[in-house]
């Protein structure tokens, strides 16, 4: 799959890069999609939260009332969830949210992601750039050049730069990553997917 490569002003070089078959031209796989975003959600849950229980909850453990002859319900200490300012029941306690994927299925979701965005035409490839210094207005003009302002978009650097990443930092809808670090769900998370020319052929190896 051929596809022209652009200069960060947006016009079209005399380059142009084969995509590979074998990772933007798969079958792509819905439910391999769909379990490998569950999965990196699921792994940013802090899963920190936590409800006092029976327990936890400050008060005495004196039985209230004797056992029979009162005429009401057996109670037991004033920490039984039925009363006010009691333990909550099962309520919810720290826990890792996180489950295990088999490789290969991570493989095949991040090849059906790239085979989607080169199917429906939403991949740019820039030739390698940097900027001489941190600044928002530099990515803001980039974007613009391609009429992307006020779409998601994914840049893939080949390498880390800070002064790209930095750049993008202040704007809400751009993100930029690695292309070791791609994964599924910012490539369907994005309108646009940028990639800087170098990046290509880590991605096509990791892949």
């Amino acid at each position: 799959m051929k596809v022209a490569v652009h200069n960060i002003t947006g016009k079209e070089t005399t380059k142009k890069v084969d995509l590979s078959k074998g990772v933007f031209g798969v079958e792509p796989n819905d439910h391999a999609i769909y379990l490998d975003v569950k999965q990196h959600l699921a792994a940013q849950r802090s899963g920190t939260h936590k409800a006092k229980e029976r327990g936890d909850v400050k008060g005495s453990r004196r039985k209230l009332r004797k056992q029979k002859g009162s005429g009401a319900a057996r109670v037991g200490d004033i920490k039984n969830p039925l009363f006010r300012g009691g333990g909550r029941v099962f309520g919810p306690s720290p826990r890792n949210y996180d489950f295990k994927i088999n490789k290969k299925v991570k493989r095949l979701a991040r090849k059906s992601a790239l085979s989607y965005m080169a199917k429906d035409q939403n991949i740019i490839v820039l030739e390698d750039f940097t900027f001489d210094a941190p600044k928002t207005k530099s990515y803001t003009e980039l974007l613009s050049n391609f009429d992307l302002l006020d779409n998601k978009t994914v840049l893939v650097l080949a390498d880390s730069n800070k002064n790209i990443f930095l750049s993008s930092c202040n704007l809400q809808k751009a993100r930029v990553v690695l292309a070791s670090e791609l994964n599924t769900y910012d490539v369907m998370n994005a309108n646009k997917l940028i990639l800087m020319e170098s990046s290509i052929n880590i991605i096509e190896k990791n892949f």
